[in-house]
Parts: structure tokens; C-alpha cells; sequence
């Protein structure tokens, strides 16, 4: 048998068996995902659920929130390239509110994420940032979780406020003359907040009655029309 023969032969053999390893690692692995999935989307629900209740009041509604969803793509509005997702509260089958996904792409370390809560009479009822790189101890006050004032932190001055034409020139921060404080030092973050927040208040109050009335899970574009 010649050499070239058995060193063949062992490729061969070599290959077969990664192969095989490789088939039932993908089948394990699937296996896993199967089973596992359940779990983790139930846990993502979870952490759905404790945010949007830290924006609007579980009680205030009555429909299955987290399903009753639409996809808007609105970048100019909403600062979200792929798609933000809108959440609709209702009750009784009435509009209660909007929950818009939103980011503000001019905080200090970078996007700020965003979740608003419009009520139908186009009022706030709560805003919260997701996600952020603002620097800790400084710019980072805008999340209730970091802001050292537990008792009035500073995402809390949005709730209750609108946009009517003899309050629009209020939505800056004190320093650029508006009615919001911020932080000595970190005016930045502040500032991207408040911007980005006005800017969701307005497509929502704008588009309240198509986002309300629009198919479970549709697509809309900032035009009005409907995507594929």
C-alpha cells in the first residue's frame, strides 16, 4: 500500500469525523435553541414589562401591550435607521398611549436610547434612557438609575409636559434658554435628551391616529406609506 494511498485514506477518514463532530454540535446546538428559547424570551418580556411600567402605569391599560406593536421607520423623527418600535396602550379598546422607541445620536459618548411614552392627549407620561455611553458621574444623570437624586432625578421633569406652540421654545435646557435644568458639566447629555424627547412627542402627537389605527406588526414608513 503506498504512502500516497494511506495518507489519503486518512484525509478522508479526518474529514468525515469533523464532519460528523460538526453535524451533531449544529444538531446540539439547535437542540439547545429549541428548548431554551421559551425561557428567553420570556425573560426578555420580563425586562420589557419593568421598563414600559417605569413609563406608564400598568393599570392605565388592558390589552396585550407588548404584542400590540408596530414597526415605524421615521430616522429624521424617531433618530433610528432599522426601524423603531412603537408599543400601543389601550383600554376598553380606546387609545391610552404611545410608547415610541427613539435615540438621541448626539450625547456626549455617542446614540442615547430612548423610550417615550405619549399619552393620547399628547402628553408625557415618562421618559427612559436604554442605552448610553454618557461618562458615569457625569453625563450619565440622565438614567434614573445612575442620577445620585432618587428623589427628583432628572429624567423625571418631562412627565406631564406637551408640546403646545406657547411651550415650544421651552423644550431646551436653561442654559440655551428653555425651561430644562442639566447638570453643571454636562450640558451635552442633557441637551440630546430633551431634543430627541421633543422630537418623538411631535411624530407621536402627529401621527397618533395612523399609529393607533395601523395592523398589528405593520411596517410604516415616515411618509405614511406602508412598507413591504
Amino acid at each position: 500500500m503506498s504512502t500516497e494511498y494511506t495518507a489519503t485514506r486518512t484525509s478522508i477518514r479526518t474529514a468525515l469525523i469533523l464532519t460528523l463532530f460538526a453535524s451533531l454540535f449544529t444538531a446540539a446546538m439547535a437542540l439547545t435553541y429549541r428548548y431554551t428559547k421559551p425561557d428567553i424570551d420570556a425573560a426578555v418580556a420580563e425586562v420589557k414589562r419593568k421598563l414600559i411600567a417605569e413609563v406608564l402605569a400598568p393599570d392605565s391599560y388592558d390589552n396585550t401591550l407588548l404584542t400590540d406593536t408596530v414597526v415605524v421607520t421615521a430616522p429624521a423623527a424617531l433618530g433610528v435607521d432599522e426601524g423603531s418600535v412603537v408599543y400601543r396602550a389601550r383600554k376598553n379598546g380606546e387609545p391610552v398611549a404611545l410608547i415610541v422607541e427613539a435615540r438621541a445620536p448626539d450625547g456626549y459618548g455617542g446614540g442615547i436610547d430612548l423610550v417615550v411614552a405619549v399619552g393620547a392627549d399628547g402628553r408625557l407620561s415618562g421618559v427612559r434612557a436604554t442605552a448610553h455611553k454618557e461618562t458615569p458621574g457625569l453625563g450619565d444623570y440622565i438614567d434614573p438609575r445612575k442620577d445620585p437624586n432618587k428623589t427628583q432625578p432628572w429624567i423625571g421633569q418631562f412627565i406631564g409636559r406637551g408640546l403646545d406652540s406657547a411651550a415650544a421654545a421651552t423644550w431646551q435646557v436653561r442654559k440655551d434658554g428653555g425651561d430644562f435644568d442639566a447638570r453643571a458639566g454636562a450640558t451635552i447629555s442633557a441637551r440630546a435628551v430633551v431634543a430627541a424627547t421633543a422630537r418623538a412627542l411631535a411624530y407621536a402627537e402627529a401621527n397618533q391616529h395612523r399609529l393607533f389605527d395601523a395592523r398589528t406588526g405593520e411596517h410604516l414608513a415616515a411618509t405614511g406609506e406602508t412598507k413591504p
